[in-house]
């Protein structure tokens, strides 16, 4: 890193899952449907569907609070045709100072791409894209040099490679996930240099004992992985956005001294994804 350049002026810097949230992209879930169906949690409400009414009055209620907590919030231009965009998360990530363009799996998902490639060109962010593999920003999760990539049907192990090479300083660990479960922000998220949320049953147990070295691990029940209780978003100083059904979540955090800020998304977690799929860190600091 260049010294001589303060932090804030960087373009894009994260370098942890829990530092204070400055800078974050979101998409209004403007035409948010289940189509194709895609994961295992849209196989249970694809009868339901989504209100898109209810999603755009939630998604509003988010941006609002992040905006309450001086965090510039970036909305993506919206395109027909791409009902998942609300999903951020996973069209690209930020790790140290370096932005990457992810490579989707699902083609309902591909038109994602270029939306993201126009904004990084328009603001002059320099990025790398994510070539011959698979890899989608929810199987990223970062905590200082230490790189956990899921490997998971959206994210092939051949990206775990590719990321070593571009980032040498960096020890990038693949952690494979048992087949149904989406990403790995829906089964793991650390929230402190010391805790992180799991739900261990979606990892193999060497991978869980792996985990367990390093962190105080704080177990999610089964019922509230459905509901994406691992999937909280920190904005930093302890504070996060969590479900308000996820009680069992709320009330462990809160022991630990979180502040806990309850919003309901639940229109949106029916497509697969909660608050930290919604939003693509670009800029975290102290």
């Amino acid at each position: 890193m260049d010294v001589s350049v303060p932090k804030h002026q960087h373009k894009t810097v994260c370098q942890t899952e829990y530092d204070t949230l400055k800078k974050v992209i979101l998409c209004k879930p403007e035409h948010m449907t289940i189509k194709d169906v895609i994961n295992e949690t849209q196989k249970h409400f694809e009868e339901d569907n989504i209100q898109v009414k209810t999603a755009k009055e939630q998604h509003k209620r988010l941006v609002e609070e992040l905006r309450s907590h001086s965090i510039e919030v970036i909305l993506l231009p919206v395109q027909h045709g791409l009902p998942e965009q609300v999903f951020t998360r996973d069209i690209g990530f930020v790790i140290g100072e370096k932005a990457f363009l992810s490579s989707m799996t699902e083609p309902i998902r591909q038109g994602e791409e270029p939306v993201i490639k126009e904004f990084f060109h328009n603001q002059g962010i320099p990025y790398t894209r994510m070539l011959d593999t698979s890899i989608e920003g929810g199987d990223v999760v970062i905590d200082g040099d230490t790189v956990y990539v899921g490997i998971s049907q959206r994210t092939d192990i051949s990206a775990v490679g590719q990321l070593q090479e571009e980032l040498p300083e960096y020890t990038i660990t693949p952690v494979p996930l048992h087949e149904k479960f989406l990403h790995l922000d829906c089964v793991f998220n650390i929230i402190s240099e010391s805790e992180a949320l799991i739900y261990p049953e979606a990892l193999p147990q060497q991978e869980v004992d792996m985990l367990a070295e390093r962190y105080n691990l704080i177990e999610v029940p089964e019922n509230e992985q459905f509901t994406l209780g691992t999937n909280v978003l920190s904005i930093g100083r302890k504070t996060i956005i969590s479900l308000p059904g996820n009680r069992h979540v709320n009330r462990e955090l809160s022991k630990r001294g979180y502040h806990i800020i309850e919003i309901d998304l639940s229109e949106i977690i029916k497509s697969g994804g909660s608050f930290r799929c919604c939003t693509m860190p670009l800029i975290r600091g102290e």
